[in-house]
């Protein structure tokens, strides 16, 4: 159910408590239909010292937001847009925005 998302292209937030922030996708699991974004739907986490982080205590970070929730924003024409798959001359399969008809570099 991807929804043509890949890592670091940035999105949008259409619905939920973050609706209208945008960022850079940073990390996607497909099997959960979810995906971080850079600076999105920040938590707090209480952490025990450990390695990674020595001084322990309250760490924000992003939580995972539902793939539904989110649109690409195309870079050429600067929207929130669907995606379409279509074949280049060559014969690759490529992303198209919706609005703009501009293939989407990879």
């Amino acid at each position: 159910m991807g929804l043509g998302i890949k890592k670091n292209d940035s999105v949008r937030v259409i619905a939920g408590k973050e609706k209208g922030k945008s960022g850079r996708v940073l990390s996607i699991y497909p099997l959960k239909d979810r995906l971080l974004i850079e600076r999105v739907n920040m938590i707090k986490k209480h952490m025990k010292p450990t390695r990674k982080y020595t001084q322990g205590g309250i760490i924000e970070k992003e939580a995972p937001i539902h793939i539904s929730n989110v649109m690409l924003i195309c870079p050429k024409c600067n929207k929130p847009t669907r995606i379409s798959n279509s074949l280049s001359q060559d014969g690759r399969k490529v992303r198209m925005c919706k609005k703009c008809r501009e293939v989407i570099d990879q």
